[in-house]
């Protein structure tokens, strides 16, 4: 199905994040359910783990995966969130967005938190 995608989410990433994104029918593999989690893995082997099962990994730690992105490595996608506390406003942004994308290998995708003066909710963009 377009749109719907799978993610292996790095130890960082909230429950509430993993939880939204399953609900709204993404296929999500968190580095506890594949036996990965405090093992102090490098992040290069976290990409490289979700490379290897045909994931894309989703994660709070946005300068290190940048900077692997950066690095030219082959990846099957890295999507970097900003951590905020509105877990449901973050993962609806990055599913209207996926739902328009076919594919997201060797692709970085940045959802940011763009405050506006006067709003009462935060708004997240994926420039």
């Amino acid at each position: 199905m377009i749109g719907m995608f799978r993610f292996y989410a790095n130890e960082n990433l909230s429950d509430l994040l993993v939880n939204e994104l399953r609900r709204l029918g993404h296929d999500v593999l968190t580095s506890y359910e594949a036996g990965n989690a405090n093992q102090g893995i490098a992040d290069d082997r976290v990409l490289m783990t979700a490379t290897a099962n045909e994931r894309c990994v989703v994660t709070f730690n946005r300068d290190d995966f940048l900077n692997l992105h950066r690095s030219g490595i082959e990846h099957g996608g890295i999507v970097v969130c900003k951590d905020d506390p509105n877990r449901q406003g973050l993962a609806q942004v990055l599913h209207d967005y996926l739902i328009t994308q076919q594919i997201l290998h060797n692709r970085l995708i940045r959802v940011l938190k763009k405050n506006q003066r006067g709003a009462s909710q935060p708004v997240f963009i994926v420039p």
